[in-house]
């Protein structure tokens, strides 16, 4: 794998001051041979503190952080810094401008593809900038995400749980400032383990978390709420604008994910009825719901259940449903 990143950008990540401009990605089509897509990039610098990197539009159908950090930019200026913040609202931004998970031009979902590769398609050549280019110059990863299109998530924040002690209590400090009603403790078994954004900034040693904070490819107010308050919280705490005016206490529930052998998937095609909602705790053996067969109305519904104890995290969204969809993740309490 090159370590030459195909993308480049006009501003200078070392200047004091605030820039705004575009990460340029190469893409050649039948109307633009030489052309390339625009990524939007804010850099705001000053003093000599820590650098905070904060992503949203991952995923193209998640919102909360994309617009939470669009009101970011335009609020901070450089005299509130002490460090630097890179901000990349819609970093898959052909998925963000067609409103889809993947990217319209390879289907590339850029939060498994990490740690990237510049000759695997542009998808791919973003996770190679990102991981190459911006993560050897943060201390602090912030990628905000929701449940888009498929599922409806509790807001919380997700976190590996580091690689040694030092690291292990840098990730608690992130997720303690953030402040999330839920922080969970994850391997990504069941997602993308180790080949999402903030997987690969955690493999770097970096502090890094992700969020959930809604779902069903709309806006959830509160989720938005949580997204401002938390990335401000964490910008005062660390020291990186220490004069912000936001409310510096925080509470969080620490939670482990209990992946996906605790998971529930589709047993068939259907219509997926739920008996459950996130935010429930459920025991072994209570009914998850049923999946109903819309071309065999005499056909009795299959019924399928939990099969450990835990605490909904996630369910999912579309009724429509797919035999292997992931209908519920559960997580429990951390020890």
């Amino acid at each position: 794998m090159s370590d030459v990143s195909m993308l480049w950008t006009g501003l200078d990540y070392e200047r004091s001051g605030k820039q705004s401009d575009y990460l340029r990605l190469p893409h050649s089509s039948d109307l633009s041979a030489y052309g390339w897509i625009p990524i939007p990039l804010v850099v705001i610098a000053n003093g000599t503190g820590p650098t905070l990197l904060l992503t949203a539009g991952t995923h193209g159908d998640e919102y909360e952080g994309q617009i939470a950090l669009n009101r970011l930019a335009r609020e901070l200026r450089p005299e509130d810094i002490n460090g630097r913040v890179i901000i990349m609202s819609a970093l898959n931004f052909p998925a963000v401008m067609a409103g889809r998970r993947v990217s319209p031009l390879d289907e590339g979902n850029l939060n498994r593809l990490f740690p990237g590769d510049p000759k695997m398609g542009p998808t791919a050549a973003i996770a190679h900038y990102v991981d190459r280019v911006l993560f050897p110059k943060c201390d602090l990863v912030i990628d905000l995400h929701s449940g888009g299109r498929s599922l409806d998530y509790l807001p919380l924040a997700l976190a590996h749980p580091g690689s040694n002690a030092d690291h292990r209590e840098n990730v608690k400090a992130l997720l303690d400032a953030f402040g999330a009603p839920f922080s969970v403790l994850t391997d990504g078994s069941g997602g993308g383990g180790h080949t999402t954004l903030y997987a690969a900034a955690a493999k770097r040693g970096i502090p890094a978390l992700t969020t959930e904070l809604g779902g069903g490819a709309t806006l959830s107010p509160r989720g938005l709420a949580i997204a401002e308050t938390g990335v401000r919280r964490v910008l005062k705490r660390f020291g990186i604008a220490p004069g912000l005016n936001v409310d510096d206490t925080s509470s969080t529930r620490f939670m482990r994910s209990l992946g996906r052998e605790a998971a529930v998937y589709a047993p068939d095609d259907g219509l997926f009825e739920p008996n459950a909602d996130i935010g429930e705790m459920v025991a072994a053996g209570d009914l998850a719901g049923r999946i109903h067969f819309p071309d065999s109305p005499m056909k009795d519904p299959v019924e399928f259940h939990f099969s450990t104890a835990g605490t909904i995290s996630c369910r999912r969204f579309p009724t429509l449903t797919q035999r292997g969809d992931c209908l519920f993740n559960l997580m429990t309490d951390a020890k």
